[in-house]
């Protein structure tokens, strides 16, 4: 019933909110169809890595091959994106829950309907609106990724809406299964009865983004945001926080990501993080169980540059971690507080 509820309520938003969009059909570009993606691989130097999601495997390694086709008609489409290699797996790591393996390498697959030209409707599995950080190499500066984006949502499935309020304003409402479960909702085996769905929400504001899901136990708010010093210089800012009920374990953090453009193929940047986990926390900074302690923080800082030469992106990168309590392995049965990596990156787009 609760579900029903949820549905109802957003297909009545969504009515109004269409309600006052709808326009008279203009003349329309003729349907395009396209492919594209990106090959990544890197090198580590250690044989020990952050905690936090993808390149961290030790010595030459791959991260992923990603083919995203699409295809956009007068009112409709669709984006199927695939994923193949370790990166591509972590992203979807809760699939397959059916046992088919093709399951694994899919990372988005919806359809979008246009009802006009400031609402559009998209049903399917798309990647997650929270957080500065994507799973694509080729989006992000930094090659590695932060705590918070590994330990946010990577994708979800449901239907959502997205309105173009103004110029420089925008909302999206959505109606989606459990975080990360792509495939189907999840079934509880002692009522036979799906899970409540999660509902998750976008405020737009030029150029800067509220985002909201609330979920059975749960609730998780992210800012996004970055601006322009000048015209060589760019500041990104992340900031979140996971809330679960009956201290079921909750995090929160904030990240700064400078970015310094020296040409116009090579720019250097840095990303500055804080995290903690409290309330029990997720088993994020100590994944591996070496301390009795939960609630737990890390501190990390990160220095990337990136040169770019046509569709070619190379990236050396350093980086730094340090936590609250000894949790990164330091040789056998041994370990450190503190972590210092180095990856060099190479990206191919196209």
């Amino acid at each position: 019933m609760k579900n029903f509820k949820r549905i109802t309520q957003f297909l009545l938003i969504s009515a109004l909110f269409s309600f006052g969009y709808a326009q008279e059909a203009e003349e329309e570009p003729a349907p395009t169809f396209a492919v594209a993606g990106s090959v990544d691989t890197y090198y580590r130097s250690t044989t020990t890595a952050p905690h936090s999601s993808f390149a961290n495997l030790p010595g030459f390694a791959m991260g992923m091959a990603n083919v995203i086709m699409s295809y956009e008609g007068e009112k409709s489409g669709f984006v199927a994106d695939f994923v193949y290699g370790p990166r591509g797996a972590d992203a979807v790591f809760n699939s397959p829950q059916l046992g088919a393996e093709s399951a694994n390498i899919i990372n988005q697959l919806y359809v979008y309907y246009n009802v006009s030209d400031s609402f559009t409707l998209t049903l399917g599995n798309f990647n997650t609106f929270l957080g500065y950080e994507v799973i694509s190499p080729v989006a992000n500066f930094n090659y590695s990724t932060s705590y918070m984006f590994s330990y946010g949502p990577f994708s979800h499935a449901g239907i959502k809406a997205d309105f173009a309020l103004s110029e420089n304003t925008s909302l999206m409402l959505a109606i989606m299964n459990d975080t990360d479960y792509t495939e189907f909702q999840v079934v509880n085996p002692l009522t036979g009865d799906m899970n409540d769905y999660t509902f998750g929400a976008q405020l737009g504001l030029y150029g800067q983004y509220i985002n909201f899901i609330s979920g059975d136990g749960y609730s998780h708010i992210d800012f996004t945001g970055g601006i322009d010093i000048s015209e060589s210089f760019f500041l990104g800012v992340n900031a979140t926080s996971y809330s679960a009920d009956n201290n079921a374990g909750s995090f929160s953090g904030v990240a700064l990501y400078p970015q310094l453009a020296l040409s116009d193929s090579f720019t250097i940047g840095a990303r500055y993080e804080a995290f903690s986990e409290t309330d029990g926390g997720v088993g994020a900074i100590d994944n591996n169980g070496v301390t009795a302690k939960s609630d737990l923080d890390n501190t990390s800082f990160t220095i990337t540059g990136s040169y770019t030469s046509g569709n070619f992106i190379f990236k050396p990168e350093f980086r730094v971690d340090t936590a609250s309590d000894p949790v990164y392995a330091d040789g056998l049965l041994k370990y450190s507080d503190n972590i210092a990596s180095f990856v060099v990156a190479a990206i191919y787009s196209f």
